[in-house]
């Protein structure tokens, strides 16, 4: 792991943070936007934070003031709440929607990481095409085979990074070479707790891929090794498509809702994170929320594969608010573009009749991930003692965008323009731990 310096080091320039959720709340008392701030860090974590005028003079003597410039944007991290990283050497794949697609791509891309050599390769490339893109933390999805986790988590812990990921579980319904057994699934998944958890800033999610790969026997034992690890995240898909509920439901005839089948098997409860959730019925919303568990929306991946629009306002009902993170799911996600992300939602919730605005696109993309994670006290938003990762933005990025910003006039119009029209190139800068490890015109820092 990189130790981070004591040293207290400052990015000076506009800044965008929340305090609370908007969704529930209202961006007026919850959206932070300081046109000339000054975030001060050392030892990895937020010192200060606040207008320039108020918080230089109480600087440390010695401190390096980087400044960003007014055409540059300050906000936490990109979080994104599911992703798979062997599926980056098949994203946009052509042609199928969910269930075809796995036996189609995925699981021939998946065998591929029976080598540690090409998996610790994508995980390099994995990782570094993330902070190229802003993102500083995301919930991951490995192989089957347990030196894909070592192979990801050794270089996330090499970076420092604020990360969780797990071992997938599939006992059935996938091809020789994917499977485990109940038993081994545990064994293996309990090792890789032992040896990552905790290291660092890293975190373990146990992670059955989802019902229809997993016996009930399989459930079971993720259940327990969840309950006996109760600090790990857990992390699995629901009602992706219409096809798969109907499935399940195939699968598990005594079970009364797709997610009662996660439920009874003890896998339903706070740090639970639930891709997609497209299908869901109210009654499973209902348990969500009484639950504190979390939906990641996939919007990009969504669109590809036909899957169908997530109801985002459903989710964040008033009476039973579910948490809501958002997630690039690469390889059927299109895009490491969290903005490019944001600009799909937005699209989505046109489609259902709820356009999403940028103040709550750009929540959804920090501290709202963050909540999802019931990682909110250390990541996603920038307020002394929080960790210090960070990520600069060009607000004039491509000659379209240096164009169409002489004609934002309010702020909330400029960043729906980088929401819209942003991209890789609109990441300057990533910080992670208070240290800058991805520079857009260095070809590499890390």
């Amino acid at each position: 792991m990189t130790e981070t310096a004591s040293r207290t080091t400052a990015l000076r320039g506009p800044v965008l943070t929340f305090t609370g959720d908007p969704f529930r709340d209202g961006l007026e008392h919850t959206m932070v936007h300081e046109p000339d701030a000054i975030i001060a860090m050392a030892d990895g974590r937020i010192t200060q934070f606040g207008p320039a005028e108020r918080i230089l003079p109480a600087l440390p003597p010695g401190t390096t003031v980087q400044e960003v410039g007014r055409d540059a944007l300050i906000s936490a991290g990109f979080i994104d709440t599911h992703v798979h990283f062997p599926q980056t050497p098949m994203i946009a794949s052509y042609g199928e929607q969910l269930l075809d697609w796995l036996n189609r791509y995925t699981f021939p891309a998946e065998l591929k990481f029976a080598d540690p050599a090409y998996a610790r390769a994508v995980a390099r490339l994995f990782l570094r095409e993330s902070l190229r893109n802003g993102i500083t933390t995301s919930c991951v999805y490995c192989t089957v085979h347990p030196h894909s986790v070592d192979a990801l988590f050794e270089e996330a812990d090499r970076l420092d990074l604020r990360l969780a990921a797990g071992k997938v579980l599939m006992d059935r319904n996938a091809p020789d070479g994917l499977r485990d057994t109940p038993q081994s699934g545990y064994d293996e998944s309990a090792a890789l707790i032992a040896k990552w958890h905790g290291r660092g800033r890293l975190l373990y999610a146990v992670t059955p891929r989802f019902a229809g790969t997993s016996s009930r026997e399989q459930l079971a034992t993720a259940g327990a090794l969840w309950r006996k690890h109760a600090g790990c995240l857990m992390q699995t898909h629901i009602a992706e498509t219409r096809d798969e509920v109907v499935w399940i439901r195939t699968l598990f005839p005594d079970h009364a809702s797709y997610l009662d089948v996660y439920d009874r098997h003890g896998l339903c409860g706070p740090r639970a994170v639930f891709g997609h959730g497209i299908w869901l019925g109210e009654d499973e919303l209902q348990r969500l929320h009484a639950a504190d568990a979390a939906i990641a929306h996939c919007p990009t991946s969504n669109l590809f594969l036909g899957s169908g629009l997530f109801d985002l306002g459903r989710a964040h009902r008033s009476d039973r608010p579910v948490r809501v993170g958002l997630g690039t799911d690469i390889g059927a996600g299109t895009s490491f573009s969290i903005l490019a992300t944001l600009n799909e939602a937005y699209k989505v919730g046109q489609l259902n009749r709820q356009p999403l605005s940028a103040g709550h696109a750009f929540y959804l993309a920090t501290r709202g991930s963050a909540r999802a994670l019931h990682l909110e006290d250390r990541i996603g938003s920038i307020a002394p003692g929080m960790e210090a990762d960070l990520v600069v933005l060009d607000m004039r990025s491509t000659p379209l965008i240096d164009f169409r910003m002489d004609h934002a006039r309010h702020f909330a119009d400029q960043l729906f323009v980088q929401m819209m029209l942003g991209d890789d190139r609109a990441v300057r800068e990533t910080w992670v731990a208070g240290r800058p490890v991805h520079k857009r015109d260095i070809p590499s820092l890390v």
